[in-house]
């Protein structure tokens, strides 16, 4: 090919005197045009080269995207080894189609599970995927048509695939999609499965792809939607309590906000008995830009996305609101303060974790369902009043567990489904039942809409049920802040945060003694006072099931008040997360306390960085 290498790799070369380039840009950009696998993309390389895009550049071959919590994610952009694109979606599936066939040990062909979400370009990347997986031999479960992840990680185990691929980027911004990769169990990979697919990825060079039509065709690639809609939808209904015979008289309105969720939330709640659901029809259109969502981000952890919904509510004389994400594994609500009153508030992730216990463990001890064996799992950074219901109804709470699902699903099995109750995550995150091991939006909503009707036949709200369990556990109050970190700059304020923190804990915090350090990364305990540094042990005295991840807690002086800081897995961006404590007592005083020492702690973490 008479392609002026060269000539770019000087003006590169240039652009790193005349710091337009960082190093390792300019290092990723000359591999690119050296490699004779990646030609199809010298061109536009060029391109950019010659209208001195060099910013576009430096963010789009900074670093390789790296394989985070739940595969690869990131900002969509046609080249470049930091953005989500037909290359680097390729060297995902390729990889991981090298690494599951070589672990698989069952029945040849093995089978591969592929869905995809609402976003732009998902159904081109789930293709590209279809076409990678029958070209190293595996057999396709494909979804024609936009699906949830739930339903994907339900398939990957009701069909004992060797593994299965999610196109999503979940709530992130319109501008990002991702690989979300399953393994055999139907949870995210884990260590070793997640490292080994990232030393496969180094070594992929062309893509091996075969035809998606000749394999639809040839019977390598097999639709099921149809089937697996209707599998999905009874394991989710059989978590529910009194189908056909409980309260159902509650007027639900729902938003899929753009997403998938009319195919998985929608059905189930209607399966369930709610017949008064009304989707709403601004956010109903399957759109990948989620065009009439604040700020363009279908996120339910956001409570400005309930606004106009709250308003539409208030008008149709509605007592709910519930809207999941794009691939309807997160469940966001919004209720009456008082039952019938005019005054609505959303729900927060680690309240609806709360509910949803409450009102699981409520019905399965009614019916004898419960032991001292049964379990429910909690991440480090969720609300600890999921503990307290928990240990109030005589079954475990286990809560040394990291953020992201794949940690709870891994303990899921490590400590026996048949005896799993519920795995919960502050960010919006639910599952109840064993059909997968990911969070699920759809048997959340019918859970909480089933609590909703219990709630409102004896004359409260989902807040005054709140309430009610604050004046019998306590007040808790938690709070997630987020500082937007982008690009080479905003990784290494990131690390010299952490780092920071490590190195000089703060002394205190919202008027509290910062008394102990709880250290992930390396599993160790730190005296803040005396700087002393012990291994961490759990109850057992063992340390070797402890989680190890990049995550500082901090807790203070005063049982229950606590902040802990960590890199997103998912996003450029650090989490602070506040939590603040008041023993059982008056509700409201132990409120203003509670709410006044979070803004306390807020103002200062928020100063950290900066």
């Amino acid at each position: 090919m008479n392609f002026p290498t060269q000539k770019y790799l000087d003006q590169i070369a240039s652009a790193v005197q005349e710091k337009k380039l960082s190093q390792s840009a300019a290092d990723n950009i000359s591999r690119w045009l050296k490699a004779e696998h990646l030609a199809l993309y010298w061109h536009q390389i060029a391109d950019h080269i010659r209208q001195g895009k060099w910013g576009t550049l430096q963010d789009v071959f900074w670093t390789e995207i790296p394989f985070g919590t739940a595969g690869r994610r990131g900002r969509m952009y046609p080249i470049g080894c930091n953005a989500i694109n037909e290359r680097t979606i390729g060297e995902t599936v390729q990889a991981l189609a090298e690494y599951a066939r070589d672990a698989y040990d069952g029945p040849l062909p093995a089978t591969c599970a592929i869905a995809y979400d609402t976003r732009h370009k998902s159904d081109e990347f789930a293709k590209l995927s279809a076409e990678i997986m029958v070209a190293h031999d595996f057999d396709v479960l494909f979804f024609e048509g936009f699906r949830s992840t739930p339903l994907l990680a339900t398939t990957v185990r009701y069909k004992r695939c060797a593994c299965g691929i999610m196109i999503s980027a979940s709530h992130n911004p319109p501008a990002d999609n991702a690989a979300k990769v399953f393994w055999s169990t139907g949870g995210q990979l884990k260590s070793p499965h997640d490292a080994n697919v990232t030393k496969k990825m180094a070594s992929v060079t062309s893509l091996k792809r075969a035809s998606f039509d000749d394999a639809v065709t040839d019977g390598r690639i097999h639709y099921v939607a149809e089937e697996m809609d209707s599998v999905y939808r009874e394991a989710v209904l059989n978590e529910g309590f009194g189908m056909g015979r409980g309260n159902r008289d509650i007027k639900i309105l729902y938003s899929p906000v753009h997403g998938v969720g009319a195919t998985s939330v929608l059905p189930v709640l209607n399966a369930d008995g709610f017949a008064d659901v009304e989707v709403y029809e601004r956010h109903a259109e399957p759109n990948g830009g989620f065009p009439n969502v604040p700020d363009h981000i279908a996120n339910p952890e956001n409570p400005a996305l309930f606004d106009e919904l709250i308003e539409r509510a208030k008008v149709a004389g509605m007592d709910l609101v519930i809207a999941s994400d794009p691939d309807a594994d997160r469940l966001g609500c919004a209720a009456q303060v008082k039952s019938g009153g005019d005054t609505w508030r959303p729900i927060n992730g680690n309240q609806l974790a709360v509910l949803l216990t409450e009102y699981v463990l409520r019905h399965r001890s009614q019916s004898k369902d419960l032991s001292p064996d049964h379990f429910v799992v909690k991440t480090l950074v969720t609300t600890d009043m999921i503990s307290r219901v928990a240990e109030s109804y005589g079954i475990r709470a286990i809560g040394e567990c990291l953020t992201g699902f794949k940690w709870i699903g891994s303990l899921i099995d490590e400590h026996g489904p048949e005896k799993f109750v519920l795995g919960a995550e502050e960010a919006h995150g639910y599952l109840i039942g064993t059909h997968c091991r990911d969070k699920d939006g759809a048997v959340a909503a019918m859970l909480l809409a089933e609590f909703a009707a219990e709630a409102k036949a004896e004359g409260r709200s989902l807040h005054e049920e709140l309430d009610l369990l604050y004046a019998k556990h306590g007040f808790h109050v938690e709070k997630t802040i987020a500082k937007k970190m982008p690009g080479a700059d905003g990784m290494e304020r990131m690390q010299s945060i952490m780092a920071g923190l490590r190195e000089s804990p703060p002394k205190e915090i919202g008027g509290m003694k910062v008394t102990q350090v709880r250290d992930y990364l390396d599993r160790h305990v730190v005296d803040v006072a005396s700087g002393d540094r012990s291994p961490m042990e759990v109850e057992s005295g063992e340390t070797e099931n402890l989680p190890t991840g990049n995550l500082l807690v901090m807790n203070t002086d005063l049982a229950g008040n606590y902040f802990a800081v960590r890199p997103s897995g998912t996003e450029p961006k650090i989490k602070f997360y506040m939590f603040a404590f008041e023993p059982p007592g008056d509700v409201e005083a132990g409120r203003k306390k509670s709410l006044e020492r979070i803004a306390r702690m807020e103002e200062e973490l928020m100063a950290i960085g900066d």
